[in-house]
């Protein structure tokens, strides 16, 4: 049997283009790990962040200087038994990311909230917890790992 302490809860975050909202933080409040696919736009925002839990996040587009340098454009971790690919954006995948042992896919960019599963792969883009932009939520998620399985979901910052 599975007790709620063997899981493990991975906040996703994207898109906060400098905007560190305190429902996100309130979202991520007791995450076991964060992952930011990109557009952070300020290192304030990681540091922030990291007073949560530690992060993972990638260079996205509009992340410049010396801090965003520093970033990769993707990375991988491993949550248990599950792999987890994090880019920023979603053309920037491999097209057999299964091949590649690769079970969860993280992205941003188009700040639209997708859950979407692809030949055995769990695709996630959170949306954006920045500014809002056009009628697009403002959105966050959770990934929950439990072994070799990952679920997720997606949670509106606003109302």
């Amino acid at each position: 049997m599975t007790t709620a302490s063997t899981l493990a809860r991975i906040g996703l975050i994207s898109d906060t283009h400098n905007l560190v909202r305190p429902e996100a933080l309130q979202h991520l409040a007791g995450c076991d790990a964060i992952i930011h696919a990109g557009d952070i736009c300020e290192q304030a925002v990681l540091d922030a962040l990291r007073q949560i839990a530690p992060v993972t996040a990638v260079r996205g587009n509009n992340d410049t200087g010396d801090w965003a340098r520093a970033l990769p454009t993707h990375a991988t971790l491993t949550a248990q038994q599950v792999t987890i690919l994090v880019v920023h954006d979603i053309a920037d995948v491999d097209a057999d990311p299964r091949g590649k042992g690769i079970a969860v896919v993280v992205t941003g960019h188009s700040h639209k909230p997708l859950i979407d599963e692809r030949d055995g792969v769990l695709f996630v883009n959170p949306g954006s917890a920045g500014p809002r932009r056009f009628r697009l939520p403002v959105s966050a998620g959770l990934l929950i790992v439990d072994g070799a399985r990952a679920t997720a979901t997606l949670h509106s910052l606003l109302t």
